[in-house]
């Protein structure tokens, strides 16, 4: 740690965001008697806080999003070149990172064509959402405004993305709500809802079953993540992709992948959808596009769902949409510099060995620690579901969850786990360490795990 940054007495510090600040996700009650915790400096997969206590960083920053680690000082010169040189105009003009990072992620993305920039993926998302009601305006008479989202999904915080929550505590006491939002089933097999051989298309089933429902010509949209994130790290069966892709098309339904965690190389590949041969017509991305460096996210589209929109006869013909922050310079030139760490450095390829790794480690814990149902997981993102039985599934109690994660902290091993997301099922453990994690870095934090769940869970 940088001596520095800790020389001097931080009580000040600490007094100031106490008094203060309202920290994300967090009950303030236990702040009255205790402190929060701040964190300093990181390094690496390492941070440390103001009383100067080390940690492992399992969750990359807390939320799947430092996918290139701490203290990129070659991320840091470019924004602060840029910045020097212009920080900021409207997204009504053009910028050189923002043309240069759009050309170079479109590259990565066969069959998208158009990037639309704003600054975190609730609003990425929410702008797929505008975009759809338009088009349902614009050519299907005010029709196909519906759009399906999945349960145990999540994209984002906002009222209008909180319709489109598959998670009910994250959503509750939130609404009234934008209608027009209907859920489909999950695709959970450890979970099953139908007992068949053919999960994955029975799973698809499903969302047909629903757009039959509602009328095909009232659904424009069908949102998905394509691995599941904060509703348990849910990988999809086999075969679930595919009849979901063949859905769409059947019932002329446009298809969004919500890439806001998965995306760039997340996965093991440079976006999750790609493991899948899936062809969407929208894709959004934000946390890991430049992996915490500055505020960036992006809607991207194929060049058929921009010209929808290019319509000089009608004054309200174009997305009649911005976003302030989106023209800031400093989130695509962030994004330029880690694209080029993650190819530089062979990320995605050691994305998928530590990604092995960890879900053999994963599974030997499952092995010695019964608590443990199920391991699921994609590249450097991978969960632990854990149960009071085995057999009859019955998911571990919360509070004991959190205490495995509060063990580790103790330890000095940042993990997480499914936080007040859905009723019953806050009991999977969560981990997305850097893509630059090594085989130490993998093992000290299933090393941490097993000695919590072992005082936890005995």
């Amino acid at each position: 740690m940088n001596k520095n940054l800790t020389s001097n007495d931080l009580s000040h510090v600490i007094a100031a965001d106490k008094a203060r600040v309202w920290h994300h996700l967090t009950q303030h009650k236990p702040f009255e008697s205790i402190d929060p915790r701040v964190m300093v400096e990181g390094k690496g997969m390492r941070l440390w806080d103001a009383l100067g206590k080390e940690f492992l960083d399992g969750v990359s920053g807390g939320v799947w999003t430092v996918n290139v680690g701490y203290g990129r000082e070659s991320i840091a010169n470019a924004v602060r070149d840029q910045l020097v040189k212009l920080n900021y105009f409207a997204g009504s003009a053009g910028s050189i990172p923002g043309a240069l990072f759009a050309q170079s992620l479109i590259e990565k993305m066969p069959g998208m064509s158009r990037v639309y920039y704003a600054n975190s993926g609730s609003e990425a998302n929410e702008k797929v959402f505008k975009m759809v009601r338009q088009i349902g305006h614009k050519l299907h008479g005010g029709r196909k405004t519906k759009i399906l989202y999945r349960e145990r999904d999540y994209h984002g915080t906002t009222i209008t993305a909180l319709a489109a929550c598959g998670q009910p505590q994250r959503a509750q006491q939130y609404g009234p709500f934008t209608p027009g939002f209907i859920e489909v089933p999950h695709c959970l097999e450890y979970r099953a809802q139908w007992e068949t051989e053919d999960y994955g298309r029975r799973a698809a089933d499903a969302i047909e079953e629903v757009i039959l429902r509602e009328g095909p010509d009232e659904i424009g949209l069908l949102c998905l993540e394509p691995v599941t994130a904060g509703g348990g790290v849910i990988t999809p069966p086999e075969g679930y992709w595919p009849r979901v892709q063949e859905i769409c098309a059947k019932y002329d339904i446009m298809l969004h992948i919500d890439e806001v965690v998965c995306g760039v190389g997340r996965t093991g590949e440079w976006f999750g959808y790609q493991h899948y041969g899936v062809k969407p017509d929208f894709v959004t991305m934000a946390k890991g596009v430049a992996s915490g460096y500055a505020a960036i996210s992006c809607t991207v589209t194929t060049e058929a769902v921009f010209e929808m929109f290019k319509d000089d006869s009608d004054p309200l013909g174009y997305f009649r949409d911005i976003s302030t922050f989106g023209g800031c310079t400093s989130g695509p030139v962030a994004a330029l510099e880690n694209l080029r760490i993650i190819e530089d450095e062979n990320l995605l390829e050691n994305t998928n060995r530590m990604g092995a790794r960890m879900m053999d480690n994963l599974h030997a814990l499952m092995e010695r620690h019964a608590v443990i149902g199920d391991v699921r997981g994609k590249g450097l993102f991978c969960g632990a579901e854990l149960v009071a039985d085995r057999t009859s599934k019955e998911p571990a109690e919360e509070k004991r969850v959190a205490a495995v994660v509060a063990d580790c902290m103790a330890q000095g091993v940042i993990i997480g786990m499914t936080n007040r997301s859905l009723p019953g099922f806050n009991n999977t453990l969560c981990f997305s360490p850097a893509l630059i994690a090594t085989p130490d870095d993998i093992d000290a934090i299933t090393t941490a795990v097993d000695g919590a769940l072992t005082r936890v869970f005995g």
